[in-house]
């Protein structure tokens, strides 16, 4: 597939081989920009800006619909897309373009709710014959650097409130899966003016950097590692900044938990989609009361799991991204086992597959969960009581989201407010979000916050215009 820029396929001597992580097949190839091509498509997105600007909330909503039923005619299409360049089951990747569709058609809603608000002048010394309000203005150029786990959904996060808000914007998808994105990019391009959505290919560490420096760019939405983070808050200068940079999310069980509720929530946190989720199940404390019961479950319904072809719907954990993302998860178990760990179920590594893992007898000084583990692996962490699994759960550089199940819901609210988490969910896991809600962490979890309503705040600035009635 060739870049996208102003309107036109634009590709390169240079090309990148995209590979199934399933078989190690190319599936396609994508050009590797360099600067040049950055400052073209820098230099179409601020052209295409008047274009944007000038069509009404109406038109740019309908527009945004357009897509949505594009998308919705090609959802299998799309989803073995998905599946082939990330390898991730089907039954994964059809759902994921389910919550593209959803998030995308919340973008088109949102288009039409753009409200500024008056302001009571009068409230102040000398505001008396004054009527003022204010207006929500697109900040120009949005960037986009989008990772490889969600990369339909998560580039759609950003880029469509990016446009409802009247935003033109330069897309830089996951080198390792850039397919998907380019193909969706199509689909905008075909119903908004040339060069309102713009995709460059190649690696990050020269075309992001390349972007964050440019003066061309007024916002940098990033989706990504906290080093990558923390290297774009210092470089960007006065732009604005979203960063949503993973999470070591805790699930605390507590004695009086329902067990059975529990532990399907960690099958679902610690192992959708192999685990590479930024805000998936990375730590399980639990009282050490009903610990024992809680493992036993726990490895029962993980051994369910069926590892195969990520195309075959029976397939319920697929590969991670790559081998070498698959060494690095087994080399963190094994460490945690040299260290003490018990693996009750798991622990095999075949190429890209890791097999579900469920680990006990973690303690927190661990690596496994001090930094964040990419990869399906549920480490059990046993604790005495509620005050220590606080504590536990609190004693991370992250502070994404969390989970907790109990019937006793002082101890529920008493958790919910202690927690250092953007997101706190009672009787559910960590890993669930709706694409409406406001999603961003705490701490080294980022800057900002996306879901539409939210990200579109994030998209634009308030100018106040003031009228002098007297």
């Amino acid at each position: 597939m060739d870049m996208l820029i102003g309107g036109k396929h634009i590709s390169s001597d240079d090309l990148l081989e995209v590979k199934n992580p399933y078989d190690g097949e190319v599936i396609d190839t994508v050009p590797i920009a360099h600067r040049q091509t950055a400052d073209l498509a820098i230099a179409e997105a601020n052209k295409a800006k008047d274009a944007l600007v000038e069509m009404s909330a109406f038109k740019v909503s309908n527009k945004l619909f357009n897509v949505v039923e594009k998308l919705e005619e090609r959802r299998g299409e799309f989803a073995e897309l998905l599946t082939l360049e990330v390898g991730k089951p089907i039954i994964e990747s059809l759902v994921e373009v389910d919550r593209s569709i959803e998030t995308l058609r919340l973008s088109a809603e949102e288009a039409k709710r753009i409200y500024g608000e008056s302001v009571p002048l009068d409230a102040g010394l000398n505001g008396k014959g004054f009527f003022a309000f204010t207006q929500k203005v697109p900040l120009g150029v949005v960037a986009a650097i989008t990772p490889f786990n969600y990369p339909l959904n998560l580039t759609i996060h950003k880029i469509a409130p990016a446009i409802a808000c009247k935003n033109t914007v330069i897309v830089k998808p996951p080198t390792e899966a850039p397919l998907t994105v380019i193909k969706f990019c199509e689909l905008l391009n075909e119903e908004f003016p040339a060069g309102v959505v713009n995709v460059v290919t190649g690696y990050g560490s020269e075309i992001g950097d390349y972007l964050v420096c440019s003066e061309g760019i007024d916002k940098i939405s990033f989706t990504g590692s906290v080093t990558t983070g923390m290297m774009i808050s210092q470089k960007a200068g006065m732009k604005k900044v979203t960063l949503e940079l993973g999470g070591n999310d805790p699930v605390i069980i507590l004695n009086d938990a329902d067990i059975d509720k529990a532990v399907k929530g960690i099958i679902n946190g610690a192992f959708l989609n192999a685990g590479q989720v930024c805000m998936g199940v990375k730590r399980v404390i639990v009282e050490d009361a009903i610990a024992d019961e809680l493992a036993e479950k726990l490895v029962s319904e993980t051994e369910k799991l069926v590892m195969g072809n990520p195309l075959d719907e029976s397939t319920t954990l697929g590969t991670l991204i790559s081998e070498k993302a698959a060494i690095h998860v087994q080399q963190t178990v094994n460490n945690a086992v040299h260290s003490g760990a018990k693996i009750l179920t798991g622990g095999a590594r075949d190429g890209a597959f890791y097999e579900a893992t469920v680990i006990d007898d973690v303690t927190p000084d661990m690596d496994l969960v001090i930094r964040e583990t990419f990869g399906p692996v549920a480490p059990i962490i046993r604790v005495n009581d509620l005050d220590e699994a606080i504590e536990v759960a609190n004693d991370t550089e992250y502070g994404l989201q969390a989970g907790v199940f109990t019937n006793d819901y002082s101890s529920a609210m008493r958790f919910a407010q202690e927690i250092d988490a953007g997101t706190v969910f009672v009787n559910k896991q960590s890993t669930f979000r709706t694409d409406n809600m406001p999603f961003g962490g705490f701490k080294n979890s980022g800057v900002g916050k996306e879901g539409i309503k939210y990200a579109v705040d994030e998209m634009t600035k308030t100018k106040l215009i003031g009228l002098n009635l007297r």
